[in-house]
């Protein structure tokens, strides 16, 4: 087993970055080009305040679908589990995370899970609050809770492009509310869901996120429990099973921890009781994961022992 270190984690990049190649930059969003295919940072956070980062791990880029956590935490505290899992499934799916056919072809009509884009705007329409600018301030200010960064913002590029190419989205929202699923307000729901996928962030912050999973919803600044348990393992579950689009076995299998990945290349992993990983790799294959970012998270698994599937009963 490997020792965690800044060398290893800089042999690691190295060692991943070749990967890249057999991936593409998602051009839909404002300033990404092929100058930013072989980007490639990680940050390691254990649960003992202990940081290591290589790589392009301060390059900033939107969360895109690793909201889709952050989301899911805040709808499970304003509503419970019960009330949230009537409107969202809890299973996998096969198909790609902006499908609108399983809305139509499944025995119900709520989508499979809070991970595909569907779900994830049903979820952002539980989110309590008195106006979309509201809710969108409460989220952010639980990400800065649990990211101990005060400077997080959202990218007004980002977010215009969001709704400029929202025509997918759209469809999911509007059918979702012909069929009931969705109650409240369709263009305040989309508009959250666009507001939280366009906050910036760089590899420190995915691992802060990582880490608040990995160490039992904790305010770093208060040790105050922001998060219950009982919300935690319910997300942690989630995110194994459908946090990495169609490919979330593959990686519950080579890796064998809770991850979730965004179509920017971003990546946030959370190894319980130990630490949080965050990456970004901004060339992403045909399921939206990052090629590169994939593949730094499965040697980090198998060099460190992070797989909670492993022969000593939950890691190695």
């Amino acid at each position: 087993m490997k020792e965690l270190t800044t060398d290893y984690l800089e042999d690691a990049i190295e060692d991943s970055r070749p990967f890249a190649a057999s991936g593409n930059v998602n051009m839909s969003l404002p300033n990404f080009d092929e100058t930013m295919k072989d980007m490639l940072g990680v940050s390691i956070i254990t649960t003992d305040q202990q940081c290591y980062s290589a790589g392009d791990h301060l390059q900033v880029i939107p969360m895109q679908s690793t909201s889709k956590v952050v989301g899911l935490m805040l709808a499970l505290q304003d509503f419970g589990k019960e009330r949230v899992f009537n409107a969202v499934g809890m299973e996998p799916m096969g198909d790609f995370f902006n499908s609108i056919s399983q809305l139509e072809s499944f025995d119900t009509s709520k989508p499979f899970n809070p991970m595909i884009n569907a779900g994830a705007i049903a979820v952002a329409a539980m989110i309590k609050g008195q106006s979309p600018e509201n809710r969108f301030s409460r989220y952010l200010d639980f990400l800065k809770e649990m990211t101990d960064n005060d400077q997080l913002y959202m990218s007004e590029d980002v977010y215009e492009a969001e709704k400029a190419n929202s025509a997918r989205n759209r469809s999911l929202a509007y059918f979702m509310q012909s069929t009931g699923t969705l109650v409240t307000d369709v263009e305040e729901a989309l508009d959250l869901y666009f507001r939280m996928n366009s906050v910036m962030m760089c590899s420190d912050d995915f691992a802060r996120i990582g880490l608040f999973l990995a160490c039992g919803g904790r305010s770093p600044q208060t040790g105050e429990r922001l998060i219950p348990p009982h919300h935690l393992r319910t997300v942690k579950a989630i995110m194994m099973t459908s946090g990495m689009y169609n490919s979330s076995g593959h990686y519950a299998v080579e890796a064998g921890f809770p991850c979730k990945s965004g179509v920017s290349g971003s990546i946030i992993g959370a190894i319980p009781g130990r630490m949080g990983v965050g990456v970004i790799g901004p060339a992403i294959d045909e399921k939206g994961n990052s090629t590169a970012g994939g593949a730094l998270i499965k040697k980090l698994s198998q060099d460190l022992g992070l797989n909670m599937f492993g022969e000593k009963g939950g890691f190695g």
